[in-house]
């Protein structure tokens, strides 16, 4: 069978009975294939040591230990006690055999509860995977440390070193189905080991071989995407998330994307693999919804890469929407005006009516034309028109109503008031096109926007094309189908904002046509 499948097989097996575990063991049993250390955070009663056991005995013969920390625990319960025997000859060496210093798996429960010295003598143990006993450097076989705790390390505890080498953090939550809740409460004890078939046993010389070959996988360009992306949120939010990730656990975590793709049958990182990072960047049950979020909307925006830049497409694409309306079309309402001493005027000629009152009322108009600055359509207040040679008609009062029309007072034979509005006449309003553009120029610019189109539209059949592709490749043994789903929105969503560029780029061919 595939390696996919037998992974998968192994997870069945190990999980069986444990309702609700399965991503969790999932995953933690990637991390023991990665040579990962996994933290499993959640209150007492939650299958956190069973989860171990059980990953544990998809190994062959693997060596095991077990702990219980207190504040009380004593260096002897985790590295073994002194050898009385070699004390008596002047050497202080530990009997280390069955304990953590010679464990290729080990469990320790309620870790942040042991005391400061136990832990740095861990973290030593972790980070050079050596243990000094006496004079001697003993290489740790370690391959996998699963810890638990219902609690995070307190921070200014001299903890974050340690808690950092723990790549994997999951959060393991009481069971919420009530049909899981009832399965549960009906079935008998679950046993702690399970014994799976022997074509499924993984052998030590499997585990070696696999350890070379994960290193043999690539990010991919998505990959490296989505973590520059989850690098930057993490930073523009650290205030409020108090996040942060070294650079070695991000080496950390690349590995462990490397390790899926590796067992999910693949030689390049894909969205799924990426989907694992929300296990590994959280630092406390505060944050872990704020960063899965970052994570899932990471991958989302990042969609796929091609090697068409869709950025520099937008670009040049508003810069031809920008050269289009300007060189083809009105940016303004074009008015009809007349210069007067190299300032443009409205010309108006107006009829002003009045009535004339003697033995009977008359109606009567007198016509005068007049020019009206057309800096002052803007302004409010009353100012004066001027003649056909820029001197202000003292006996008229102009004033524009803000709405583009101006309201002329005269007093007629000093004895007569009468009002008229003028507007302006619109030559060409904003918006239509302009008359004898050069032709060569709006050739130019269409083919220019055509080219981008038919650059969008190849996007579009390689979105379409890896939307097809992914639906196979993003299948996970970490992950169940639903959450693979996140990666494809994203696609889906990226399809569609290139689609209404592409329609974007259909109105600015219309324009060009006229």
């Amino acid at each position: 069978m595939d390696l996919q499948t037998r992974i998968r097989k192994i997870v069945e097996h190990i999980a069986d009975g444990m309702h609700e575990r399965e991503d969790i063991i999932a995953v933690a049993l990637l991390g023991a294939l990665s040579n990962q250390n996994t933290f499993l955070y959640g209150p007492p009663g939650t299958a956190k040591s069973l989860i171990s056991r059980r990953i544990a005995s998809a190994f062959k013969e693997p060596t095991y230990f077990e702990c219980l920390m207190n504040r009380f625990s004593t260096p002897e319960e985790l590295f073994g006690p002194v050898s009385i025997k070699e004390l008596k000859e002047d050497r202080y060496i530990r009997k280390i055999d069955k304990y953590l210093p010679t464990a290729e798996f080990a469990f320790l429960d309620e870790i942040w509860k042991s005391s400061p010295a136990i832990l740095n003598s861990l973290l030593t143990l972790i980070n050079e995977g050596t243990y000094r006993n006496g004079t001697d450097i003993i290489k740790a076989p370690l391959k996998a440390l699963i810890a638990a705790s219902n609690e995070t390390p307190e921070p200014n505890q001299g903890l974050d070193a340690l808690y950092d080498r723990f790549t994997v953090r999951m959060i393991v939550e009481p069971i919420q189905n009530s049909d899981n809740f009832e399965l549960l409460i009906h079935s008998k004890p679950i046993e702690v080991l399970t014994k799976l078939p022997e074509n499924l046993i993984i052998k030590p010389s499997e585990w070696k071989r696999w350890s070379k070959k994960i290193h043999d996988v690539y990010l991919s360009a998505e990959t490296l995407t989505i973590i520059h992306l989850i690098r930057l949120k993490l930073s523009e939010r650290f205030e409020e998330l108090g996040v942060y990730v070294s650079d070695r656990r991000w080496q950390k975590a690349a590995q462990f994307l490397k390790a899926s793709a590796f067992f999910n049958g693949r030689e390049v990182t894909n969205h799924s693999d990426a989907l694992l990072l929300c296990y590994c960047l959280w630092t406390t049950e505060e944050n872990f919804d704020e960063v899965e979020d970052i994570v899932d909307s990471s991958i989302k925006e990042v969609g796929f890469t091609s090697d068409i830049d869709i950025a520099e497409l937008d670009i040049e694409k508003d810069a031809l929407d920008k050269e289009i309306n300007n060189e083809l079309f009105h940016g303004i309402d074009i008015y009809d005006t007349r210069d007067i001493n190299a300032i443009a005027h409205f010309k108006a000629v107006i009829d002003f009516e009045y009535e004339e009152y003697g033995y009977r009322r008359t109606k009567r108009s007198t016509q005068k034309t007049m020019y009206i600055k057309v800096e002052k359509m803007g302004t409010k207040g009353e100012f004066y028109p001027q003649d056909s040679k820029g001197n202000d008609l003292e006996g008229y009062q102009c004033d524009f109503d803000g709405q583009g029309t101006c309201n002329i007072k005269t007093e007629i034979d000093d004895q007569y008031e009468s009002s008229a509005n003028f507007t302006p006449v619109i030559l060409f309003h904003k918006g239509t096109k302009k008359a004898d553009v050069n032709k060569r120029l709006i050739a130019a610019l269409k083919q220019s926007v055509v080219d981008i189109r038919l650059k969008l539209l190849k996007v579009a059949q390689e979105s379409d094309n890896r939307s097809k592709e992914l639906r196979s490749e993003l299948v996970t043994v970490f992950f169940d189908d639903l959450v693979i789903d996140i990666p494809l929105q994203g696609i889906q969503e990226q399809r569609a904002a290139i689609e209404q560029r592409i329609k974007d780029c259909q109105r600015l061919e219309a324009l060009c046509r006229g």
